[in-house]
This record gives C-alpha cells, structure tokens and sequence, in this order.
C-alpha cells in the first residue's frame, strides 16, 4: 500500500500536467477521488463551486481572500472555456470593465451563451456569474482580453447599459476616450436595430467627455440614414474628469481620471495647508523626534515584530551582521535598519523640499534610492540578490484580501511616470499627500516595500504644505487598510482623506 506522502506525489504530478490549461481550473472529471481529497486537504486546490476547483498554494491561509481575487479572471476564462468553447461573450457592461483595465472585481458579472439555459453561477466572498442563452445578442466578430470572450470597445459602448454609466462613470469616459473616431461606433449604430436610444446616449456622453466634433458627427450621420437622435447626456457626474485627452492608455486615463475626480474632496475634507515651515532645522529636529515612533508603527503595519529598543539599536549602528550572526539572520532586525537607511535619505529630500523644490520632482528622482535603503541590509546579509535593487517589479503581486488587483508590471514604467507628473502639476500639498500616498498604493509599483514608501511619500508631500510628519499607527491599522480599499476598490476617497487628516492631529 502506498504511504500518504507517496499518494501525494502521484497527485501532484497529476495536478502538474493539469496546471497549463485551463488557467489551473479543474474539473471534479479531472482526477480520481483520492487525488481530489488529498490536494485539497494539503491545500493545493482550493473548491470554488461543486464540482470546480483551482490550484492554490498551501501556503494561503483558510479565509484568506487574496488567492480568489488575484485568480478572479483567470477561473472565469478557464470555466467558461471548458463548458463553451468561445461560444459565449461577457456582455457589455462586463466587456466594458475589462477593456478598460479595470482593477476591481465586480459583485457580479453576465455571461451570454448560445446554448443552455439560464444559471447564476455562487462564486466565493460573494461574487457571482449570471449565464443566459441569447443567441442572437452574441457578437459576429469578438474580441478576446485575458482569455475572456467579450464584445468589441466599440460594440461594448453601442449595448452599454444607461446604467453602466451612471454606476461606471469613470470606466465609460475611459472606454469612450479609446475610440479613435466615430466611424467605429456609426458602423453598428447604423446596422443594428434599435439604435437610435444608444446613438442619443453616445453623441450625448461624447459632448460631455469632450468630443463634441465625434457627437456632431454621429447625429448627422444617423440623420441622414433616417435615424431621428435625440441626444441626451447618461452621465450623472457634474463635470468629467477627463476631458478631451489624447491619452490612449487606459490605465494611464484611469490615474488621471482618479486624480481629476478626487481632488476637490480632498480640498474640502482636509485642513489648509499652514504652509512650508520658515524654521528648517526645527521642522527637521521635530522629524527625528518622531523617528523612533514612527518606525515602530510602519514596520508593525507591515508585520515585523519590532521593539522600540530594536529600532533605537540599530539606528545607533549596534547592528552587526559581520560579527553577530543573529543580526545577520534576524529578518526583523534587517528590516529595522533598512528603515533607519530609508529614513535618513527621505530627511535629506525633506531639506530640499523645505528649501522650495518641487515636491514631486524630488521624490521622482530619490524613491528608487528609497527603496534601495529599504532592502539593502538583506542584500548584505545574502537575502536578497543585488539586482532585486534595480527598480520596479517585472512580475505581478496581490494586496491581501483586496478586491484591487495592482496594475500589471508592463505598465508600471507610465503609470509612475503619470503618477510623478500629476504630483508635480498639482498646486495643493493635501492633495498631493492623500492622493500620492492612494495612488501610489494603487500601482503597487515594487514587489516589497509599497506601503513604507508610500508613507514616505505622503510625508514628503505633507512637509511640502508645512504640515507635520504623521505616523500611522498600528492600532488603526484596520481602519487605514479600509480606507485604502474603499478608494482602490470603490472609487470612495472620502474615508483615506479623513484618516490621515484625523492621524496627522497625534
């Protein structure tokens, strides 16, 4: 009889010819009973729904939703790939969400099918699948996007919901600023029965975003194939957020859009600024003070069971990895003096900020040395590999438990750059600081280290407007990761301008 470990290589070998297709979604069909109970039992597939499971690392602790949201669009192309082939399309408010990259995962998401009936798919931490027959909704000519069958952009804004552009706003101003010119849109408005509505709400959200040329053009045309357009406006924001870019990038537009959208909450939520500090050397002498705290907090925010004793240690050079093997081994004590580095090279930035250079310009040059600090004591202690230095991640990482998925590392390079350039242009230090630190988290720009650089930046942007250095502390932690999550998953800025106002006053 073979022995426990013996079943679970075999399984796993199974598991291993499986993992290539289907993006790791496996059906109960795929292997045998035994095989099934073990690799979920070790935790190498996690169940989804009867019968359908995905690979999942044993690591992942039981609950733990980061796994789920991180592998979202991936079960979803391997499940629907399975049971149709590509005889299915998301419909168009689901196609809209993924042409323009967007990095929440919907509650809920249709599916059309040519075959079958209707079924609503229970997905895990609440999201679900409607599936419904509708043969002649399906589009002739589909476009695939992560392995995901879904309408054309221009198709997509044709069937988009009234809806979709009252919940989507900032999503539909993004997909209509892709359009390259409205004889994408003309050539189905003019084809399709039942137009005329959709023809009216596009020439309509076309004025509003800003092409107004486009919007004349779809009217006219349409006028003179019979079709009498009403246009109307399907957008409920005041003002859009774009405007008439050029910008083609979606998640370029989606920073810019951010940023346009949530600044004036910002201004009237979070205290004026007082202004950069006259007396330098004060300003910074209160910085050191607050050292010690703050690298405690930061560090406990990040999971490393760090002392005040420890952090004042190392920063007095009493950490010795060269002599004293435990400090070269001890993770947290690595971490404390990377902190310590990083820190000090954001006090020198602090001075030439105070001294009246731009703020953004300082943190575009000085963050990858940031980071550097951050992480060079591992480098020393033969933890890390030297080129883990070099810059921005070349892989994807997942926040834990966030329904936010960071961009993909291909756009990391613009984002930041974007991301750079609006903190530069922007004249107020409250925006800067609450949305460089969001939208910093947002991109996710470094494999390690986000949410100390992140901070590092937003004090460099509150020093910028003379307010003071603020600590996050830990005992809030709850508080500010829902904060985060409320912007980055539901567009809310509100609650992260409130907490870091209400943290600045400790």
């Amino acid at each position: 009889m073979a022995r426990p470990n013996e079943k679970l290589a075999d399984a796993l070998r199974v598991l291993k010819r499986l993992q290539g297709k289907y993006n790791g979604v496996i059906e109960s069909g795929d292997i045998t009973e035994a095989q099934r109970v073990i690799l979920v039992d070790e935790g190498f597939l996690r169940p989804v729904m009867k019968g359908w499971y995905l690979c999942a690392n044993p690591r992942d602790h039981e609950g733990d939703s980061t796994a789920w949201y991180a592998n979202f669009w991936s079960f979803l192309s391997g499940y629907l790939t399975r049971r149709f082939k590509k005889r299915y399309c998301m419909n168009a408010d689901a196609s809209l969400i993924l042409h323009t990259r967007s990095t929440r995962i919907p509650r809920q998401v249709t599916v059309i099918t040519t075959e079958g009936g209707t079924s609503v798919l229970d997905l895990p931490y609440g999201n679900s699948v409607l599936i419904y027959p509708d043969k002649k909704n399906l589009p002739r000519h589909q476009t695939e996007v992560n392995g995901l069958q879904l309408h054309s952009l221009p198709e997509t804004l044709c069937k988009l919901s009234p809806q979709a552009f009252i919940t989507n706003p900032r999503d539909a101003e993004i997909a209509l600023n892709m359009i390259g010119d409205p004889g994408e849109l003309l050539e189905i408005l003019l084809t399709k029965q039942g137009s005329v509505a959709a023809a009216g709400r596009l020439a309509g959200a076309l004025r509003f975003v800003g092409h107004a040329d486009y919007a004349e053009r779809i009217i006219h045309t349409m006028k003179l194939g019979k079709y009498d357009v009403r246009e109307i406006n399907p957008f409920l924001i005041p003002v859009p957020t774009l405007g008439n870019t050029r910008e083609r990038s979606p998640y370029i537009m989606r920073l810019q859009s951010l940023w346009s959208g949530w600044r004036e909450e910002v201004l009237a939520l979070f205290p004026p600024a007082p202004g950069v500090a006259r007396n330098t050397a004060a300003y910074l002498a209160n910085v050191d003070e607050r050292y010690v705290v703050d690298a405690y907090n930061s560090l406990s925010i990040e999971g490393y069971q760090v002392t005040e004793a420890l952090i004042d240690r190392v920063a007095q050079q009493g950490w010795n990895p060269d002599a004293d093997q435990q400090d070269k081994k001890d993770r947290d004590a690595l971490a404390a003096r990377g902190y310590y580095q990083a820190f000090q090279s954001v006090r020198t930035d602090l001075e030439a900020i105070l001294r009246g250079q731009n703020s953004g310009a300082v943190v575009r040059s000085a963050h990858h040395g940031w980071y550097a600090e951050l992480f060079s004591p591992s480098v020393a202690a033969g933890i890390l590999e030297p080129h883990q230095l070099a810059g921005y991640r070349n892989g994807s990482v997942f926040i834990r438990n966030s329904m936010h998925t960071p961009l993909p590392c291909e756009a990391l390079t613009d984002a930041m750059e974007t991301l750079f350039n609006l903190i530069e242009q922007e004249p107020e230090p409250a925006v800067r600081a609450v949305l460089g630190h969001q939208l910093f988290v947002f991109i996710h720009p470094y494999f390690d280290g986000n949410g100390r650089i992140g901070r590092f930046l937003m004090n460099a942007m509150l020093a910028s407007g003379g307010y003071p250095w603020t600590v996050i502390r830990v005992q809030r932690l709850s508080d500010y990761i829902s904060a985060l999550e409320k912007a980055s998953s539901d567009g809310d800025i509100k609650p992260l301008t409130l907490f870091i106002a209400e943290e600045m006053r400790f």
